[in-house]
């Protein structure tokens, strides 16, 4: 099976789908209630998966839920197993992806200077 076969996707959407699901239902205190999964990505031998999650929160909520997602990955692995028909379970990798946070902070910047240029803007002769 190649990386970007129409199976291989199929696979990590449905991982996705599930992990969020999963992760949802964690009763860790580390883990931030704003945890999404953005992206995932199984190996082909379906060995190991990356997941790729985003904290919406300070630096020390994302180190937290990192450690937390980590200490319950044997956890989250049963609870995949049992929702999914897969011939092995991945292992699983979390990964903290920071790309909401940067769009957010690239919409603001966008933002403040949108206004900074209306308020700058000289009268329009008539």
């Amino acid at each position: 099976m190649r990386k970007n076969s129409i199976k291989n996707m199929r696979i990590n959407n449905e991982v996705q789908r599930e992990l969020s699901g999963i992760i949802r239902d964690v009763k860790d205190p580390r883990i931030h209630p704003l945890t999404f999964v953005v992206a995932v990505e199984v190996a082909t031998d379906l060995k190991t998966c990356k997941v790729y999650v985003s904290v919406i929160g300070t630096e020390e909520e994302r180190a937290a839920t990192r450690e937390g997602l980590k200490s319950a990955a044997g956890f989250i692995r049963r609870e995949l197993a049992h929702r999914l028909n897969l011939r092995n379970t991945p292992e699983l990798r979390f990964v903290i992806d920071t790309s909401i946070e940067d769009a957010m902070d690239m919409m603001k910047k966008i933002d403040e200077v949108t206004r900074a240029d209306r308020h700058e803007a000289p009268a329009e002769l008539s």
